[in-house]
């Protein structure tokens, strides 16, 4: 396996990671190039991939700004960058538990102008 730094491309928005030493984080870079379709849900982008993985011991709905997550059920990958529509106060919930499998380098928060349709490559940083 090539390092564990990988990018995000996303309509105009380019995000760096670290893929963090997890089963699901394994699959995710062996299925890479990946290109797919945004979705956003609040201040979460969100986007399906040909992986399939099981919900891994520290699996949660609540992620920290930077944590890169991968929703079991619906085979995406999804970065919280903002309150959801389930959001209570200040934090990041997503739609159900997800693993967490990689971390955002810089500011996630530029994903604020990603959109829904936005083609999505994701790929090892070269």
């Amino acid at each position: 396996m090539q390092n564990n730094k990988i990018v995000f491309k996303i309509g105009s928005v380019e995000l760096t990671a670290i893929a963090r030493d997890t089963p699901t984080a394994k699959s995710i870079l062996n299925a890479l190039p990946i290109q797919s379709t945004a979705q956003t849900w609040g201040e979460e982008v969100y986007f399906s991939i040909p992986v399939e993985s099981q919900l891994e011991n520290d699996a949660r709905d609540v992620v920290n700004p930077g944590e890169i997550a991968f929703w079991v059920e619906g085979s995406c990958i999804a970065i919280g960058f903002g309150p959801t529509p389930l959001s209570q106060h200040d934090e990041i919930r997503l739609a159900a538990a997800t693993n967490i499998w990689a971390d955002a380098e810089g500011n996630v928060r530029e994903l604020i102008n990603a959109h829904s349709q936005d083609t999505v490559i994701v790929d090892w940083y070269r």
